[in-house]
This record gives C-alpha cells, sequence and structure tokens, in this order.
C-alpha cells in the first residue's frame, strides 16, 4: 500500500513538473495577453505623447516588449501589428513606404533588437 501511494505521489510530481501540453498552453495564453496590454500601453503612449516622427519607435516598442514575454506575446504582436497596419493602409491612405518602414519597425523590435533605434530626438524620458 505504502508503495502504490509513494508511485501515486511521485507520478503527480513528475507530471506537475514536466512540460505538458497545459501548462505549455496556459503560458502561451498569459504570454499572449501580457503582449496585447504590452501593444496597448505602447498605443496609448504614442497617443499621449502625440510627437512628430515618434510612431516608429513606438511600434518598436510596443513589439519589444510583448515578444520578451515569450512566443505567446511574440504572437500577440505579429497579429497585433498587422492587423494596424491592414486597417491603417485603407483607411488613412498612408503610403505603402510608410507602411513598409512601420513593418520594418515592428520586426525589430519583435526580434529584440533595441527600440531607442527608432527614438526621435526631444522624445521625452518620459517614454
Amino acid at each position: 500500500m505504502r508503495l502504490c501511494i509513494c508511485f501515486v505521489l511521485l507520478s503527480i510530481v513528475l507530471y506537475a513538473s514536466a512540460d505538458n501540453p497545459f501548462s505549455s498552453g496556459f503560458r502561451f495564453v498569459k504570454d499572449a495577453a501580457g503582449g496585447a496590454r504590452d501593444m496597448w500601453r505602447a498605443y496609448r503612449d504614442m497617443r499621449e505623447a502625440n510627437y512628430i516622427g515618434a510612431d516608429k519607435y513606438f511600434h518598436a516598442r510596443g513589439n519589444y516588449d510583448a515578444a520578451r514575454r515569450g512566443p505567446g506575446g511574440a504572437w500577440a504582436a505579429k497579429v497585433i501589428s498587422d492587423a494596424r497596419e491592414r486597417w491603417q493602409s485603407g483607411v488613412s491612405g498612408r503610403g505603402a513606404e510608410d507602411t513598409r518602414l512601420d513593418q520594418e519597425a515592428n520586426e525589430w523590435g519583435r526580434r529584440g533588437g533595441d527600440p531607442n533605434r527608432y527614438r526621435p530626438a526631444g522624445l521625452p524620458n518620459k517614454y
């Protein structure tokens, strides 16, 4: 009986500590939700700053922060960035070159590049 109880407890401990699909799925969703919050924070800061020439910086920063959370955050950043660019290009009438540069900043941030590469001079330190 004791051997059976020890075996069951050992099995539970091993299962709980293993990288099982439920824990990794939960981690992906948690990272994705956090990544979406990071993207929202960057968008909100961009609107608040209202600083000419800073949009690429905020694109890169939002993607950078989201991707640092893990695969779920990187996925959320890509989905949100791509959807925003498709919507913006259809609504605002911005040129293809501006869209390409935004996507370049998005990719740079998602790959872990320093967002300050796109930071314009004079942008307040708050951002």
